[in-house]
């Protein structure tokens, strides 16, 4: 909504790999930065070839063996998922495996992005992951920084909380809730009251209670 009702989204990054926002049809996918990258796409790890992600999950379906025996149709043994391109066995989802180093769109973008930002939304982390927690400190000191979460985080990374604090504002809670109410403010209540059957089950009850 921030981006279709306002349209001054910058940027939205992630350090979730479960690709849920490539599923939200109204934000251009250019508007979204997988930290640690996505099991939503697909490439081989040795040549970088991307590739297309159905077929990637179809030639799993064909070629690896279905441990837990719910797929009649699996093969009984296993065998490689090679690049059409190198001959390699690397196929694999584009998440970013622990020790390896983050996408350069990361690093690209936020260089780009940050020095023009003037609010940033900080939601349900804990700040303690390097270097996804650097955004926070790289924003200019005019930037207004919004904490959603339960508990006050990133007081190493210069958050400042209380009344004393000129930039930071705590909003504590649950994401779900906190956004819910923001929406509420800005009017956008109508814009996703019909939303309730795409939504996460507590997701939904949350926005049922609100609307009754």
């Amino acid at each position: 909504l921030l981006h279709t009702k306002t349209g001054k989204l910058t940027r939205v990054y992630t350090q979730n790999i479960d690709g849920l926002y490539s599923q939200c049809t109204a934000l251009p996918s250019e508007k979204i930065v997988n930290v640690h990258g996505t099991i939503s796409e697909a490439a081989c790890e040795a040549c970088g070839k991307e590739v297309d992600f159905d077929d990637f999950c179809n030639e799993v379906k064909r070629s690896i063996k279905d441990i837990y025996k719910r797929d009649p149709q699996a093969p009984k043994e296993s065998k490689s998922v090679t690049c059409k391109k190198c001959g390699r066995a690397t196929l694999k989802p584009k998440t970013v495996l622990f020790g390896s180093s983050l996408p350069t769109e990361f690093f690209e973008r936020a260089e780009e992005d940050l020095p023009h930002v003037d609010l940033l939304i900080v939601a349900g982390t804990s700040l303690v992951v390097s270097p996804a927690n650097s955004l926070v400190c790289n924003v200019p000191e005019t930037c207004l920084r919004m904490i959603c979460n339960r508990d006050q985080v990133g007081h190493d990374l210069g958050i400042e909380y209380g009344p004393e604090s000129k930039r930071d504002f705590f909003a504590e809670g649950n994401c779900d809730d906190i956004f819910l109410e923001l929406c509420d403010h800005l009017g956008w209540i109508g814009d996703i009251e019909n939303l309730g059957d795409k939504l996460p089950q507590s997701s939904a009850e949350i926005l049922r209670r609100k609307l009754t």
